[in-house]
């Protein structure tokens, strides 16, 4: 028996992800919708083999409906999702308006899966943000082997995680360069196009930008309240895959090859790391992957049990989008839910 699932914001470059993913994974849902705001009624996305007429998110009701993947923004979310989590549909939300909600769980599966119970005094489960859902996926299994002290990252974030007039921009500016053309600074505070940004979301009054913020906040929510974290996000011009520069300080000594071989067996980690010119993962091959590549695995000797990575993984996908999905079936596998419209 199948489930109803809707995806909000299916026009948008996440959404659209998500119809890719449900589709790959074959989701046992015997109904899926496209939902979006009015002006982008009646254009058509592609799910698997199939199309889909988008609807109008204000004009449909949910009280049939399974799982909520949302992906239309926070704003979006805030006034939506409650109204949809009380017509008894789940929400799995993309945006950051609940995560640091205590009664929504924040949930990478690979990392707090046993969390998700949580999600019956709202009906909503909080995606994290896309630097740090690939973060703890690395993090997670070498915190349980050697207990996670201080970790100070520095992240090389592509211009997708700002949507699709960013990814715009970028080509635009790119092509400009060129071509001795103007070079047009809308969606970021400068230049992107051979340019590094490193300034991502909001200042706060401590000097760290939101996106910075995020990544210790979710870190401590999802993994462990006591790890000290710091980050440095930084736009770079590069269409899919965030990076990650990682150093970490541990209670207990960890080799980096004990660290390589932790790695190698935990879930959503692929360890590619030669020690050799091209020995390693860059965005543009994690671009279309599903797993968190770790690189460059090295012991730090100017502290006492430290170890430095590299880490990729696609912003879209794990950071976003198959996140979400995953999230859905450990519902679906964990006999949480169950469809409301039974077969005939």
């Amino acid at each position: 028996m199948g489930y109803k699932v809707a995806v909000v914001g299916a026009t948008g470059n996440v959404g659209r992800e998500m119809l890719d993913i449900l589709a790959e994974r074959a989701f046992p849902a015997d109904t899926v919708v496209a939902l979006a705001s009015r002006r982008s009624l009646g254009q058509e996305v592609s799910f698997g083999d199939r199309t889909l007429k988008v609807q109008a998110l204000d004009q449909y009701d949910f009280s049939d409906t399974d799982i909520c993947l949302m992906s239309a923004g926070g704003e979006t979310s805030k006034e939506w999702s409650p109204r949809i989590g009380a017509q008894g549909c789940v929400v799995i939300d993309n945006s950051s308006a609940f995560r640091y909600d205590s009664d929504v769980p924040l949930i990478v599966p690979e990392v707090n899966a046993d969390a998700v119970v949580g999600f019956s005094k709202k009906n909503i489960i909080a995606n994290p943000n896309c630097s740090t859902a690939q973060l703890v996926v690395a993090l997670k299994p070498l915190h349980d082997a050697a207990t996670i002290k201080r970790v100070v990252v520095a992240t090389y974030q592509s211009v997708s995680g700002a949507g699709k007039d960013a990814m715009d921009e970028l080509f635009n500016q790119t092509r400009a360069v060129f071509t001795a053309g103007e070079v047009k600074v809308q969606k970021f505070t400068k230049r992107i196009a051979f340019n590094v940004i490193p300034h991502i979301d909001v200042f706060m009054e401590d000097g760290s930008t939101k996106e910075e913020w995020k990544m210790v906040a979710e870190t401590k929510k999802m993994l462990d309240p006591k790890i000290k974290l710091t980050a440095t996000c930084v736009r770079v011009p590069v269409f899919i895959g965030h990076s990650e520069a990682v150093n970490v300080e541990f209670e207990r000594p960890i080799s980096a090859e004990e660290a390589r071989e932790i790695l190698r067996s935990a879930p959503g980690v692929l360890v590619d790391d030669k020690r050799e010119p091209g020995g390693y993962i860059t965005p543009h091959e994690a671009a279309g992957e599903d797993a968190t590549y770790v690189s460059r695995i090295r012991e730090d000797i100017t502290v006492e049990n430290g170890l430095s990575f590299w880490c990729v993984s696609d912003n879209l996908r794990k950071g976003a989008a198959l996140n979400t999905v995953q999230i859905a079936e450990v519902l679906i596998n964990r006999k949480l839910i169950s469809p409301k419209t039974k077969a005939a």
